[in-house]
């Protein structure tokens, strides 16, 4: 016996680990450990413990005809009003559980793996995106609703629709207008949306069939997976003359035929080296480069003490772009 057992004996466990500075937890801990048996064993079966004859009496009873679709909470109960006691409920399911028949009795639901998509363009009209957002309308709980297809390597704005509804046969109607209009050969495009109810629906992937586009779809929840309509549709919102709330569907048309030529024609895009959309879709981004080359040259020329570091030279813009690219691309690139 240790001298912190032999105090606590007189004056009680508190008092001696207060007197002796020592944590009660390391008292209990140390006692513990000197009358533990030295080599573990299996653990003893407790004297309350029901006997095998008694175990199998109650699975035979809670796997009977009348109670195998009951809860053992019922089965406890009538049991009871029958004037029969077996096993508390808890044990009950300790039994169950230990023949295997505790289980969650409803199917449960399985996701099934998404793929992440990895989409390549190198050119316009190989890859488009599109999406549909809410412009609020002039009461609460009132919205339009705006398509936008986008072309992901020049950020052109192929195609757009207002409409007081979302509809499959609407989306229908404007990719089938625009793929027309871009005269799209067959096998040359991948439209990529969400998984909306539009966007899924049997009509458009029809109509995608005949054209010969190829349909992906982000996975669910996941809006990284269409980033390009997603930006494009916060450059919307975030322009300073975007109201509130539009008075009218003919007043949110009109802002959309304002700005989808601004955002087209004359919004240098920080993702295509501040060039505008319609400059690198129609392939004058070259011309625009080499123009842009010749006034940095210019300026250099003239105060060359202003360039530090080395020759001034236009931001570049992409030769590919990507959804989602793979681990092994980019470090290819690094």
């Amino acid at each position: 016996m240790t001298a912190a057992e032999a105090l606590a004996g007189e004056v009680g466990v508190a008092p001696a680990c207060d007197a002796l500075s020592l944590p009660r937890a390391s008292f209990y801990r140390h006692r513990h450990r000197r009358f533990a048996p030295p080599v573990p064993g299996a653990r003893p079966t407790p004297p309350r413990a029901l006997a095998l004859r008694e175990r199998q009496q109650v699975l035979a009873e809670l796997n009977s005809n009348r109670f195998r679709d009951a809860a053992p909470a019922a089965v406890y109960a009538q049991l009871l009003d029958e004037g029969r006691y077996f096993c508390s409920i808890r044990t009950m399911y300790r039994l169950l559980q230990a023949s295997g028949a505790v289980r969650e009795r409803r199917d449960q639901l399985v996701h099934p793996p998404y793929r992440k998509p990895e989409l390549l363009a190198t050119g316009p009209n190989q890859l488009w995106s599109w999406d549909i957002t809410k412009l609020r309308g002039p009461v609460k709980w009132t919205y339009f609703y705006l398509y936008v297809i986008l072309d992901v390597f020049s950020r052109y704005v192929v195609g757009w629709m207002l409409a007081d509804q979302e509809s499959a046969e609407l989306a229908k109607r404007l990719i089938g207008e625009t793929c027309h209009r871009f005269a799209i050969p067959d096998g040359q495009l991948t439209i990529h949306a969400d998984r909306g109810s539009s966007m899924t629906s049997k009509p458009v992937a029809l109509l995608l069939a005949d054209l010969g586009v190829t349909k992906t779809h982000s996975r669910p929840h996941v809006s990284d997976d269409n980033p390009y309509s997603e930006s494009q549709f916060r450059t919307m919102k975030y322009r300073p003359e975007f109201p509130d709330r539009f008075g009218s569907i003919q007043d949110a048309r009109a802002f959309c035929q304002r700005f989808f030529p601004w955002y087209n024609d004359h919004h240098r895009h920080s993702g295509i080296g501040l060039l505008t959309p319609a400059t690198l879709h129609f392939g004058l981004a070259d011309q625009a480069q080499l123009q842009r080359q010749a006034v940095l040259t210019a300026a250099y020329q003239q105060h060359p003490e202003r360039f530090v570091r080395r020759h001034p030279q236009p931001l570049a813009f992409p030769k590919e772009v990507w959804i989602n690219k793979p681990p092994s691309t980019q470090q290819n690139t690094q």
